[in-house]
């Protein structure tokens, strides 16, 4: 029988534990796994049998959640990480080189233009932005060394759907894939249906809804044909020195269309060790059963946010997909079912001053640096989450001195306005 995407965030990847009958998934909270023998051990770390090993590279309780998202994202396989900055970094890296590119939108969360700008290109790794109105613009700044295109399907904060469908179909013809970051959009958007060839996660946020645990997660769609392009990923087709020669396309057939999700784990997780510890693997399949009831709330919540603020005297400017028009409008509806997500932004006259002080009046609303709690947060970018871009950067990622950039919660829509209404009253 298949389940809907909701079902498979109950039961996918686990009905009970086969020892005790457990229906909860159990906190595998071990380092390692006693081996059956010698045999088995060494058939293990060869790769010739799949299994556990040790709790860098893989955890019984890790592996749920990885297993429930594949499902949940029509996915082949998934690595589950410490962060969602480990699965932006690595879902790169595991296709690139020294000397290599990437293309990437303007419209990214400031840690992850960071991460692009700087310290990947300090690893020789270049990133080209590029402004994802246009699709166009992704296919004139290839060429033979660009190794993926990366976007957000609903940026934070500039708030307008990335074009997954079109950018995708663009990277397929180059053979190119699409790296989309649906952190935002859980529930709301699968970009693999829309043509992606990997999808990946903060997990810290929807996923999780509770403010209490740090992760990331990559899922391989397995609907990249990376065979018939093997010029452009040597590090795919080519043998790899860190395993005896072993060729990534080649080492996963018996497994299924998994060479990115396999090479990712048993390469960069194995050296690098950005492993997710079981415990909050464990509290995000917690949060997993109820995303998609929460993200109903949260969509159903900020549009009436924004509908609320449009009609505001102090605030110049609406930031929702329910308030854009034209282009913007129709991806947002061709990408996103169910709702447009939990965050609004807003512009206020005056401008910092006017965005600062509206916070520090808040009382219901959190001022964190986090979105997708199941309690109302905000924050002022432009001094904070994007504080390390230039002005020109700034703009582009859709960030002015007065944006404010509200995640709004699944409390009683009243209390929120209420309290959005007496902090705007004293700016």
């Amino acid at each position: 029988m298949a389940h809907r995407t909701e079902t498979k965030a109950l039961h996918a990847g686990y009905r009970a534990d086969p020892t005790t009958g457990a229906v909860a998934v159990p906190i595998y909270q071990t380092t390692s796994y006693q081996f059956r023998d010698a045999q088995h051990a060494s058939d293990l770390f060869a790769l010739s049998e799949l299994g556990n090993i040790y709790t860098r590279i893989m955890n019984p309780t890790t592996d749920v959640l990885e297993q429930r998202l594949t499902a949940m994202e029509g996915g082949a396989a998934a690595l589950a990480l410490a962060s969602g900055q480990a699965a932006s970094l690595y879902s790169i890296q595991n296709l690139s080189q020294s000397g290599d590119n990437f293309v990437c939108s303007t419209h990214i969360y400031g840690g992850t233009w960071n991460l692009f700008n700087v310290t990947m290109r300090d690893m020789g790794i270049e990133v080209r932005f590029v402004d994802p109105s246009d699709p166009e613009a992704f296919r004139k700044a290839s060429d033979d060394r660009t190794r993926a295109y990366y976007g957000e399907t609903l940026p934070n904060p500039k708030l307008e759907v990335f074009p997954i469908a079109e950018v995708a179909a663009i990277g397929r013809e180059l053979g190119i894939p699409l790296i989309m970051d649906n952190t935002a959009a859980p529930i709301l958007c699968r970009p693999l249906e829309h043509g992606a060839a990997v999808t990946m996660y903060s997990t810290t946020k929807y996923l999780g809804g509770h403010g209490t645990s740090i992760g990331g997660i990559l899922i391989d769609g397995g609907n990249f044909d990376w065979e018939a392009h093997k010029e452009r990923f040597p590090v795919l087709t080519r043998p790899d020195p860190g395993y005896h020669g072993a060729v990534w396309l080649e080492a996963a057939k018996p497994l299924g269309p998994i060479a990115y999700a396999l090479k990712a784990r048993v390469t960069l997780l194995r050296d690098a060790g950005a492993c997710m510890s079981p415990f909050n693997a464990f509290m995000f399949l917690q949060g997993i059963e109820t995303v998609a009831l929460r993200m109903q709330r949260h969509s159903e919540n900020a549009t009436a946010v924004a509908a609320h603020l449009a009609q505001h005297p102090k605030v110049t400017k609406v930031i929702h997909p329910s308030q854009q028009e034209g282009e913007a409008r129709r991806r947002a509806d061709a990408h996103l079912s169910g709702g447009y997500g939990g965050l609004v932004g807003m512009e206020l006259e005056g401008d910092k001053a006017a965005g600062q002080s509206f916070i520090d009046n808040l009382k219901l609303l959190y001022h964190v640096a986090n979105i997708g709690d199941a309690r109302s947060l905000t924050i002022h970018p432009s001094s904070t989450t994007h504080s390390q871009l230039n002005a020109e950067e700034l703009l582009a990622a859709g960030v002015t001195p007065g944006y404010v950039r509200l995640s709004i919660g699944i409390e009683h829509i009243d209390d929120i306005l209420e309290d959005i209404d007496q902090a705007l009253a004293k700016v």
